[in-house]
């Protein structure tokens, strides 16, 4: 069976974007970001895989689930999608996302979307966020791999919306480079 990874940058103060949604206060050292595309290839948008010289096959995922805010900043930048070498779900109430064939949008349940992905043959299921989606589907999550960060944001978007407790299990940690660790825990 399927697993939902949970794959995101975090700051070391636990949050995923800055206070206005944004992640740039994420450093973009070449040197992580060519280990973190080594390991994921297939979490490197479309449009940025030749600049960025990312040409692996997928490795991990086969499909990717997230929110409207996660994949808005592909329509800000004029994309209808950005990762259209998976099959993607964009979970949202909005109805006003441009078609793409490779994208379907999920107006409800995302329960048991993530569900029946599960159930199907492939590779894992990506959640790459966001928080509020993450707070909907803590209970389906199989693993979380944070890209943690050397930054402080002191507020901002957490890993996950909502009250909850959630014990997760350190199962490894590496360093990435530049300070920046990728630690990958399963459920506790």
């Amino acid at each position: 069976m399927r697993k939902l990874i949970y794959l995101v940058g975090i700051s070391a103060d636990g949050f995923i974007a800055a206070s206005d949604g944004s992640a740039d206060g994420f450093p973009l050292d070449p040197e992580v970001l060519g280990r973190i595309f080594t390991e994921y290839p297939e979490t490197c948008p479309a449009h940025l895989r030749e600049a960025l010289a990312v040409t692996g096959e997928a490795r991990h995922f086969d499909t990717v689930v997230m929110g409207y805010r996660t994949h808005e900043p592909a329509l800000q930048a004029g994309l209808s999608s950005a990762y259209p070498h998976l099959r993607q779900y964009v979970v949202t109430h909005r109805g006003d996302l441009p078609p793409d064939p490779s994208l379907t949008v999920v107006h409800d349940h995302p329960v048991a979307l993530v569900r029946d992905l599960k159930a199907q043959p492939g590779r894992d299921v990506w959640l790459c966020g966001g928080a509020n989606l993450a707070g909907q589907l803590v209970d389906e999550i199989d693993e979380v791999h944070l890209k943690v960060y050397p930054v402080v944001f002191g507020s901002g978007v957490p890993l996950v919306s909502g009250s909850m407790a959630w014990t997760l299990l350190l199962v490894s940690s590496t360093p990435l480079g530049a300070g920046v660790l990728l630690n990958i825990y399963g459920r506790g």
